[in-house]
Order: C-alpha cells, then sequence, then structure tokens
C-alpha cells in the first residue's frame, strides 16, 4: 500500500512539474509578445512625437506669419485716410468704402468710382477687415 501511495505521489509530482513547465514556457510565450507589442507601441509613440513636433514647427511658422501680416496690414486704414485727404476733390475712395461695406464688388467699386482694381481691391479687403473685426 505504501508503493501505492509512493506512486501516486511520484506521478502527482510528474504531473506537477509537467504543468509548471507548461506554465513557463506560457509565460516566456506572453512575456515575448508583450515585448513585440511594446516595441510596436515605442514605434507609434515616436512617430506621433514626430508629428506633433510637424504640427508645432508649422503653427509656430503660421503665428510668425499672422504676426507678419498684421504688422504689414494695421498703417493700412491710416494709408487709405491720407490717400483721400490728398485729393480732396475725389470722394471715390470714401463712397467705395461704403459701397464695399454694402457688399459691391472689385468689378462695382472700379466702374462706379473711378478707382484702379488694385484700388478697389485694397478698398474691398479693408471694409471686409474692419467687418471681421466688429
Amino acid at each position: 500500500m505504501l508503493e501505492i501511495a509512493v506512486a501516486v505521489l511520484g506521478l502527482f509530482c510528474v504531473l506537477l512539474a509537467g504543468t509548471c513547465f507548461w506554465l513557463v514556457m506560457t509565460l516566456r510565450q506572453q512575456a515575448q509578445l508583450q515585448s513585440e507589442r511594446d516595441t510596436v507601441r515605442d514605434q507609434r509613440l515616436r512617430e506621433l512625437s514626430r508629428r506633433l513636433d510637424t504640427y508645432l514647427t508649422g503653427s509656430i511658422r503660421m503665428g510668425e506669419e499672422l504676426h507678419e501680416l498684421r504688422r504689414v496690414v494695421a498703417p493700412l486704414p491710416d494709408k487709405l485716410n491720407q490717400m483721400e485727404q490728398r485729393d480732396p476733390s475725389s470722394l471715390s475712395f470714401t463712397q467705395a468704402a461704403r459701397l464695399a461695406g454694402m457688399g459691391a464688388s472689385v468689378d462695382d467699386l472700379t466702374h462706379s468710382c473711378g478707382l484702379t482694381k488694385a484700388e478697389a481691391e485694397l478698398v474691398s479687403k479693408l471694409q471686409l477687415a474692419q467687418k471681421q473685426r466688429s
């Protein structure tokens, strides 16, 4: 009877060793899979970081260009006033500003006020900028 108990105990030990070996192999396999997933995740994080840097650089450049545009456009209303004051007999810029404020096109301004196309575009853009600020 003791021999049977020892045999059963031996069989359990072999089964336990087999189970432990299987668990160790499964654990190693899972660790390998996790390592591969970590590598893929790290690559994606590096790519996203590069993309974010690119977007930030673009945003900074865009902000700088907007700042420069504001600097260039800021004196235009004063220049328009100066142009109006230089030619007191011509009411065309004031008239054009009013018409542009009412939605007149560049062609309408050139025909009705006698402005050049460039002057009409300037008046139209100034009126649009003024509307957007309001």
